[in-house]
């Protein structure tokens, strides 16, 4: 019987898992779905849950009207203390329960096609995952943990997935090399220096060749809100005006549309007494069209369908100078031409948060640009042409390179097995 070790990079948009062959040190395949849950409207059986994962996810949320709990970026509770769980068809998740079902199905997966049950397991982690908060990141570790353990796994060991990238990369190399690594996915944007050396690949212990590890709580999902609210929001009514008292006018308050830029809080209109002040703003609106789009896009969860226009518009913006920003749903309509020059513009604010850490980090560990052999991006939202610039300006004179987005960190977690020995 064959021995496996799956390496598992769980992320905010995509996962990915890596199978690693131990015998013959060779990878053996890979899984990748995206890091998404719908819980239908109805129990299965026997009030047995009745979810599905990944692709299908998406599909069964739009077949399905669009009238269950659909659940995205659960990476991003894992840290938040505040959240301790939630009631979905008649049963109480936490966190890991949450997380669990997505590593399962992983592993599911990677166990049809190796036909073993594998239980041992390196998973990724971001550096931070809330900017360097020791406690929450105590926390989201443990409930990691936990997550891996309900999802079937039993030896269980942690590599920052900076870390992990860096070691797929070290495969192609011919000599050793003075690394810089920026690991920029959907929740979070990490960076590693170390050393890389082909003859060390598969050593026990790498320790040493790590110099310094840092990480931003900012990704792709931060450009994603900040498109939503200059671009999205005015489609739903952040202009509208009421009339509060007879000859007096007020603007909606703006707190409304900030809860339909982040995924994680669009729960926040399932208060009676916030949907019945939407129902007033309405009203003495003169029942404005656009704040009649915010209710149509609250009562029909129509908020994933939404997010998924904004991704098709930056993935254009990748590869064009223009995009269309189109939604057509439900008597929504929205056709705007986005410009790159407009979005660059939309997503500075974040793109500069994370060039000013990325200043301090080199500032802090005392490391000058002119030692870095080389410069390795992965992760989705490396392609975002304003990150390609970030780096092309800083390190002009150095060699950058981009590998597969979505898994060259789950290789390179395959490949850190020395993480069992002793």
């Amino acid at each position: 019987m064959k021995n496996f070790l799956y390496g598992i990079d769980f992320g905010t948009t995509n996962s990915a898992l890596a199978i690693y062959d131990e015998e013959t040190n060779e990878l053996y395949g890979t899984v990748i779905i995206p890091s998404l849950i719908y819980f239908y409207q109805q129990t299965g059986p026997g009030n047995s849950p009745n979810y599905v994962v990944g692709e299908e996810a998406i599909s069964a949320y739009l077949d399905d009207n669009m009238k269950g709990r659909f659940i995205k970026s659960v990476k991003q509770i894992l840290s938040r203390s505040s959240f301790t769980e939630t009631r979905i068809q008649n049963k109480k998740y936490n966190a890991s329960e949450l997380v669990a079902i997505i590593l399962k199905e992983l592993k599911n997966r990677a166990d049809e096609l190796t036909g073993q049950d594998c239980r041992k397991a390196v998973i990724g982690r971001p550096v931070f995952f809330d900017d360097d908060d020791v406690k929450k990141d105590t926390l989201a570790q443990t409930r990691l943990n936990k997550a891996a353990e309900l999802a079937g796994f039993k030896e269980i060991r942690f590599q920052f997935e900076p870390v992990g990238a860096a070691f797929a990369y070290e495969k192609s190399l011919a000599k050793k090399e003075h690394v810089l690594v920026a690991d920029l996915g959907g929740g979070t944007t990490d960076f590693t220096y170390l050393v890389l050396d082909p003859e060390k690949a598969g050593n026990k212990d790498r320790t040493g060749d790590i110099i310094a590890n840092g990480g931003i709580y900012i990704g792709g999902d931060n450009f994603d809100s900040a498109f939503m609210w200059d671009k999205g929001t005015p489609y739903f009514g952040k202009n509208t005006q009421y009339q509060a008292t007879p000859g007096k006018v007020l603007t909606v308050p703006k707190s409304l549309f900030a809860n339909i830029c982040s995924w994680e809080q669009m729960n926040f209109f399932n208060s009676l007494r916030i949907q019945k002040d939407i129902e007033d703003y309405y009203y003495f609106s003169g029942r404005d069209p656009q704040f009649k789009n915010l209710i149509t896009l609250i009562d029909n969860n129509l908020g994933y369908s939404v997010f998924q226009s904004i991704e098709k518009t930056k993935i254009t913006l990748t590869t064009e100078d223009t995009a269309t920003f189109s939604y057509h749903k439900m008597d929504i309509s929205i056709n705007e031409e986005i410009s790159l020059t407009d979005y660059e513009q939309i997503i500075a604010k974040d793109v500069n948060r994370i060039s000013d850490y990325l200043d301090h980090f080199l500032s802090q560990n005392h490391i000058q640009p002119e030692n870095i052999d080389s410069l390795f991006l992965t992760g989705g939202t490396s392609m975002v042409g304003s990150i390609q610039k970030l780096f092309k300006n800083k390190f002009p004179h150095t060699r950058l390179i981009s590998a597969d987005n979505f898994q060259s960190v789950a290789k390179g977690l395959a490949y850190s097995g020395y993480l069992f020995e002793g």
